[in-house]
């Protein structure tokens, strides 16, 4: 049996263990939803009793063999009983609305518990994950699969309760009462439970299907809104419309199956329990003239009867919410149990840095097993020194960084700083002693001070201003009408390229950390403005280990070691005169892409200067 199948059939236990880690209000559940259950079943008792004994209906044959009926009954008898359903009525009442208040909150509980839970996991999943994640799916899960897994803790295990206790008690009481009647009632039982079994196995997957199809719709809507530049640049917006059409076409079809199924349950259910109303009502005259049972007790019958009508048409609903819970619970804990690549190790410690000494000890990286990126690399980054990495598209140098601060994990060798394995460090103190300027740059909605201040929430707003001007950006800042406090969009988007990246590199900064990390993190900004980020960041990279991806001749060439990558491999190592004497493959790529930028910076700097 596969590992998915064994958590298949333990879903809805987990579920159940979940109620059980908030034993107070699950346990106040159960006591009202008890309470609530015998007050029910003590209603027809009563009123069974009240005519028996308050009425005194007798039954007779007289001497002609006609039956007579006569009432003989106490009025005090009669008044005490009515009192005592009044009582039992606004008792049942305030139970009931306990058991709703409570069965509400426990179920509120447990969401609220598994969304914190999915939010962590998806923090500590490693790229890996997140390289392969859809965003709609996440967010079907962490929104429409946990309210699954609410209402069958409020609705399907609470109610279920509600509905075993409230049918074991009436349908033992109508046995104790009159096994003749009681027995055939029960008969309908097993034909209800088989119809729920039924109805069960067919809505699951049926249920899995659409909430899927919502994490793929979610995709569709998201993909849409991120890329709304792109759809109506390329006027595609009937090709999305269609896009968008075909999965709620999916949606509405699946949702439709579920309904005929429904359509078809409650009818059934509700005509089982007329059934069986009819059935005991006509043996329970049977039964009071052969003087085997009294009006009482038969009116005790049909008053448990409908009473359990509710609770038996509602075994439809119940069943749908297992149905969906099982699906839904599984898409949940599929994220929950997800093991992620990159972990802390037991005893792990905090990162002590001295130096910044990095090295790579015979380094081998695949994102999957059949595709190797990095093949035997092996670097040893001096503290202070600043390491180029020059190559073609897809030659390994965002991955050789990203090893750094362990969004991945090598498969083999070692990656150490000051001696220390990253492995044997806590992953906190291993990327906040790591300032990173990523390509894509990405910004939070939040003021442009906020976003500054990103990794340092403790920083003073003297302390963002000394960044932001080190990054070049302070001078922008300044000409917004709100300042530092400005708004940026989502993901930067009111702000220009260069701008973002700008922001990213004060962001990073204000870290003050003992490795750099740029990865061609000047890329959106022009000549200009580079020349000068690149004037303040040499003052920045003083006494700091930086890893430098870039396409600039000035970062490179400025560079103490420049690593030269060609398919996963490091193909030449050296300073850049030494690899321009070797005439080797970087002097193929300065000749073809640099030599030009050479020119372009030995007139920027003559303008400068005269300026």
């Amino acid at each position: 049996m596969s590992s998915f199948q064994k958590l298949e059939k333990r879903i809805l236990i987990r579920i159940v263990l979940r109620a059980l880690r908030h034993p107070q209000l699950f346990t106040y559940s159960l006591l009202s939803l008890l309470g609530a259950g015998l007050l029910t079943i003590a209603a027809p008792w009563l009123a069974g009793y009240a005519i028996d004994s308050g009425l005194g209906i007798v039954t007779s044959n007289n001497l002609s063999g006609e039956e007579t009926t006569t009432i003989d009954g106490n009025l005090s008898t009669l008044l005490i009983a009515l009192s005592l359903i009044a009582v039992v009525a606004i008792s049942r009442g305030a139970f009931v609305y306990a058991q709703t208040y409570l069965a509400e909150r426990l179920g509120q509980t447990i969401a609220y518990d598994l969304r914190n839970d999915m939010y962590e996991r998806l923090q500590r999943l490693s790229y890996a994950y997140h390289d392969k994640a859809e965003i709609g799916q996440i967010m079907s899960r962490a929104t429409q699969d946990v309210e699954g897994v609410r209402m069958f803790v409020n609705v399907g295990v609470i109610r279920l309760i509600f509905v075993i206790v409230l049918v074991s008690v009436a349908y033992s009481l109508m046995i104790a009462t009159n096994m003749r009647v009681g027995l055939v009632a029960l008969i309908f039982v097993p034909v209800v439970g088989i119809q729920a079994g039924f109805v069960s196995l067919k809505l699951r997957p049926i249920w899995l299907r659409i909430q899927e199809l919502q994490g793929e719709m979610a995709n569709v809507l998201q993909e849409n809104l991120s890329g709304q530049r792109v759809v109506k640049a390329f006027s595609r917006a009937q090709f999305e419309q269609q896009k968008f059409d075909e999965k709620i076409e999916q949606l509405f079809y699946q949702s439709y199956r579920t309904a005929k199924f429904q359509a078809f349950n409650e009818p059934f259910l509700q005509g089982m329990w007329l059934m069986s109303l009819a059935v005991v009502f006509w043996l329970g005259v049977i039964e009071i003239r052969a003087g085997n049972m009294t009006v009482g007790e038969l009116t005790a019958f049909q008053l448990y009867l409908t009473l359990m009508q509710v609770p038996v048409r509602s075994l439809g609903f119940i069943i749908n919410i297992y149905a969906r819970a099982h699906s839904a619970g599984t898409r949940v804990f599929a994220i929950l149990d997800l093991p992620s690549p990159v972990e802390e190790v037991p005893d792990a410690k905090d990162l002590e840095i001295s130096r910044g000494n990095v090295r790579f000890n015979d380094v081998s990286f695949a994102y999957n097993v059949d595709q190797g990126v990095l093949k035997r690399i092996t670097i040893d980054a001096k503290p202070g020194q600043t390491i180029a990495l020059l190559g073609p598209t897809g030659s390994g140098k965002t991955s050789i960084v990203n090893l750094i601060p362990r969004f991945y994990d090598p498969n083999n060798g070692q990656i150490t700083i000051d001696d220390q394995d990253i492995r044997d460090v806590t992953l906190d103190s291993l990327r906040k002693s790591i300032g990173i300027v990523q390509q894509d740059v990405f910004l939070f909605i939040a003021s442009i001070k906020d976003n500054i201040r990103y990794g340092s929430p403790d920083a003073t707003d003297d302390e963002v201003v000394a960044a932001a001007k080190v990054a070049c950006i302070h001078d922008f800042i300044m000409t917004q009408p709100d300042g530092y406090d400005t708004w940026v969009g989502e993901r930067g988007s009111t702000l220009s390229g260069g701008q973002r990246q700008r922001v990213a590199i004060a962001r990073a900064l204000l870290l003050d950390p003992k490795i750099l990390i740029l990865d061609d993190s000047t890329a959106a900004v022009d000549m200009q403005t580079e020349f000068h980020i690149q004037e303040a960041l040499h003052t920045v990279m003083q006494g700091r280990t930086t890893f430098v991806i870039a396409q600039r001749l000035r970062t490179v060439m400025e560079a103490d070691q420049i690593l030269v990558m060609r398919d996963g491999q490091i193909v030449e190592h050296g300073t850049h005169q030494t690899l321009l004497d070797n005439m080797g493959f970087y002097r193929q790529i300065y000749d073809l892409e640099l030599r030009d930028q050479e020119e372009s910076s030995t007139t920027l700097k003559n303008e400068t200067r005269i300026n």
